[in-house]
């Protein structure tokens, strides 16, 4: 399935060779390739737009490009990540065709198709929408109280959509039904990305330490497309074991 978007759809994959946890992880090897490489091609299965990684470092540039990726440097002192993905923007389509934005962070290897897809949605969907992004209904107790943990307080739109209330590490809302955990995959319309790095950080923002806060205070709508499971995002060495497992019995 290809969207009647694609033309004017970026998928963009913003990585950074810094990693504390787990050093030069862009490039450690799953399935006989580079990460970074892995999660672009997660991105071309998912065949909504075109493909381009934003990366901050000669040898993760050279990496991409060598696997047939388009590939752009940004520089290494963006504040936030989206900040990296508009001066990837701006570089990768200085004449504006593009509409739609969609951010798949670099260090998801594994994350399927259909979820991608998915964060595209609310915006074809709904005009009004300025941002999209992605939950999940949290099923492990253990995650409803922990902080590390991003909830999405939302009013229903349909079986599968919420529109964003509020995202907060507490356990919200309070009272009897679903929590919903937030997954930082986004979709953005340009007009929406471009105003958004424009706002200096929120106070809600600098509270909780979440960036979309930032979105909500200035008035801007945010939906979150409901999907099955949470993609696993790779920052430690054991993650890496779970993503090399995951694609292996994928036959990838």
């Amino acid at each position: 399935m290809t969207y009647t978007a694609f033309d004017r759809t970026l998928v963009l994959i913003p990585v950074r060779m810094a990693s504390t946890r787990l050093p030069g992880k862009p490039l450690a090897d799953i399935a006989g390739l580079p990460m970074i490489v892995q999660v672009a091609k997660r991105a071309e299965e998912a065949n909504v737009g075109r493909i381009v990684v934003a990366v901050d470092h000669q040898d993760i540039f050279d990496v991409v490009k060598a696997a047939g990726f388009e590939v752009v440097m940004t520089r290494e002192d963006h504040q936030s990540g989206s900040d990296r993905i508009f001066e990837a923007l701006t570089k990768a389509d200085p004449d504006g065709k593009v509409e739609y934005v969609i951010n798949v962070q670099g260090d998801l290897p594994t994350v399927e198709a259909d979820v991608v897809r998915a964060s595209l949605k609310p915006l074809l969907d709904s005009p009004q929408t300025d941002i999209a992004t992605l939950t999940v209904e949290i099923t492990d107790e253990h995650e409803k109280t922990n902080p590390n943990v991003v909830k999405i307080v939302g009013s229903p739109l349909s079986d599968t959509r919420l529109k964003a209330l509020y995202f907060t590490r507490a356990t919200a809302p309070y009272g009897n039904g679903p929590l919903y955990h937030h997954i930082g995959l986004y979709a953005y319309r340009r007009t929406a990305l471009e105003k958004f790095v424009t706002l200096g950080p929120s106070v809600l923002e600098k509270r909780e330490s979440l960036e979309q806060l930032r979105a909500l205070e200035a008035g801007m709508r945010i939906d979150a497309e409901i999907v099955a499971s949470v993609p696993l995002g790779v920052d430690t060495p054991a993650d890496l074991e779970k993503a090399r497992a995951i694609l292996s019995s994928r036959g990838l």
